[in-house]
């Protein structure tokens, strides 16, 4: 519920304090005290839009307006303002500074906040319906919300949403596979290009380096021919290193046996000498006849070594990474051949989704359809008490087109009326007069007095341009919609007035408002004045204690001890 709203240097209203009370709360005084000022600075304080009629008071510098609401423990304010880090385990006090530039700064908690933030809670706390009011149950962006409340729907329309959701990632699983899968297509024909040519190729690891060494090594044949053919006439000529070697071997093999004994190891590394010197002699002219053999592998060396380059530059790639390159191409040919089913399981899957989400939202639109019917019943039920006998009231149920749906369902929602007779529907606010309307509103809230009520719930002049019975019937509906919330009203009707459970008085003096709450006797006396004028007679003081005593309900005799404030 709200519980107070202070204000201070708003238009007239240099200070204002109000501590309100369960149920039912009236403002009353003369036309232009200031009552709507309070609602206007209710507004700002909650997040409306400035520089409408809650501006700073001349000759003041700066103007503020803050309410204090004490919500259940789980309202939906506090969730909001938990997920953007404000404690609010006590009282939510959302407060607003305008300056005299028309600058605001807005808090929630005293934590200074951006102004979306304060609006976003503060219409989760307080719904204000004025004359030329576009928000709450006027704001068409409501109605689904209320409806599905009224008809008690929250739980499958979130089925309904997470459904979708489901949906929408399966299908935006599909839509990558199909980018991909048609990215692949798209160089099918390149790819299988490739791999032909490196096939053919056949480039192997390592075999780059190797070629490019034979290659140098070819390319100085002559020279290199002629130091290996030197150096196999030092191993193996008359006076190479193999004759010598022999020839000492030869020697030490003459000698008696004790000369050979001590000279064994020589002799044993000798044999191995001569045995690598022989090796290496035949390793040398083995390549030199390699060399003399194949004049033309120089020319074949080369031409394998610069495709095997060739390649590389046109993979962007380094010659020992063709392999791979091959490897992954191939990889990726056979992925296309693979995509037709992975797309095929992949439509699968978002056809399960798609008649999953069907089938819940389709259930949803039947039960809306239900709920609308109930809604308007109830609805038209509040209409001829509230002298609008002849509007009608309607739910509209538009299915959106192929492609449209989404979380919220199949269909949008609207609320339209009709207020001649014969006259087509249209949206509530764009109908009905400044009057229709709050009365449009009140039979609405009335009818969804169960559904998801706000802390608090503000009208300003509902009863306007009804009088007797109607006024009297305003004033009971406001009664019995102020058991499920609070309700704060400005009104001018007796009828209305003597149903709250907290009056206050708004005067004006001086160019200064002036607030008290009222109770006993000059309660009596401010009935009285509403309901005869200026001049208070007898006659309506009496009229006023009848009101009064026929207004009393059981909620009455716990009313608070009445307070002026100022």
């Amino acid at each position: 519920m709200l519980s107070a709203l202070t204000v201070k240097d708003i238009v007239l209203i240099e200070h204002a304090a109000l501590e309100f009370a369960p149920g039912l709360n009236v403002l009353t005084g003369e036309t232009g005290a200031g009552k709507s000022i309070l609602l206007d600075a209710l507004g700002l304080a909650a997040g409306a839009r400035s520089g409408g009629r809650a501006g700073v008071r001349p000759g003041a510098a700066r103007g503020s307006a803050t309410a204090i609401f004490d919500p259940a423990g789980d309202h939906r304010a506090r969730v909001v303002l938990a997920e953007n880090g404000i404690e609010s385990d006590g009282e939510i006090i959302l407060r607003r500074t305008i300056a005299a530039d028309g600058r605001t700064r807005a808090f929630v908690n005293d934590a200074p906040v951006g102004v979306n933030l304060l609006a976003r809670a503060g219409e989760m706390l307080v719904e204000v319906h004025g004359q030329a009011d576009d928000r709450g149950l006027f704001d068409a962006a409501t109605h689904r919300r209320l409806l599905d409340a009224f008809g008690g729907l929250e739980s499958l329309a979130e089925e309904t949403a997470a459904e979708f959701r489901s949906l929408a990632e399966a299908q935006a699983a599909r839509d990558t596979l199909r980018r991909a899968a048609a990215e692949a297509a798209a160089n099918a024909d390149y790819l299988r290009h490739a791999v032909y040519e490196l096939a053919a190729l056949d480039p192997q690891a390592g075999e780059e380096p190797r070629l490019a060494a034979e290659r140098a090594l070819m390319m100085n044949a002559g020279r290199i021919a002629e130091d290996i053919s030197a150096a196999v006439d030092a191993l193996g000529g008359e006076r190479g290193a193999e004759a010598g070697l022999a020839a000492a071997l030869k020697r030490l093999s003459r000698m008696g046996e004790e000369a050979r004994k001590a000279t064994s190891a020589a002799q044993a590394s000798l044999d191995q000498a001569f045995a690598l010197t022989e090796e290496a002699r035949r390793e040398l002219e083995a390549l030199l006849a390699r060399m003399e053999a194949d004049p033309a592998r120089l020319e074949k060396t080369e031409e394998r070594l610069y495709a095997l380059r060739a390649a590389a530059r046109k993979f962007s790639v380094q010659p020992d990474d063709l392999p791979q390159v091959l490897h992954d191409f191939r990889t990726r040919l056979e992925s296309i051949d693979t995509d037709s089913e992975r797309m095929k399981k992949a439509d699968e899957a978002v056809a399960r989704a798609e008649r999953d989400y069907r089938a819940v939202a389709q259930k949803l639109s039947a039960a809306r359809q239900n709920a609308a019917r109930k809604l308007e019943a109830a609805v038209a039920n509040e209409l001829q008490p509230l002298k609008l006998g002849r509007a009608r009231f309607r739910v509209v149920l538009e299915p959106l087109a192929e492609g449209e749906a989404n979380a919220n369902g199949l269909e949008r929602v609207a609320f339209e009326a009709a207020t001649i007779e014969g006259a087509p529907f249209g949206p509530l606010a764009k109908i009905a007069s400044g009057g229709e309307l709050a009365r449009f509103s009140l039979a609405l809230k009335v009818a969804l007095a169960e559904a998801s009520p706000p802390a608090a719930l503000v009208f300003d002049e509902v009863d306007r341009g009804v009088g007797g019975a109607v006024a009297d019937a305003v004033g009971e509906r406001l009664q019995r919609l102020a058991r499920s919330t609070q309700v704060l009203l400005v009104t001018h009707s007796p009828q209305v007035a003597v149903r709250a459970a907290r009056h206050f008085r708004i005067t004006r003096s001086r160019d200064r408002t002036r607030i008290e709450v009222l109770d006993g006797e000059p309660r009596i006396e401010e009935i009285a004045r509403m309901l005869s004028g200026a001049a208070v007679t007898d006659e309506a003081r009496a009229a006023a204690r009848r009101l009064l005593a026929e207004a009393q309900t059981p909620s009455d005799s716990a009313r608070k001890p009445a307070r002026k404030r100022a």
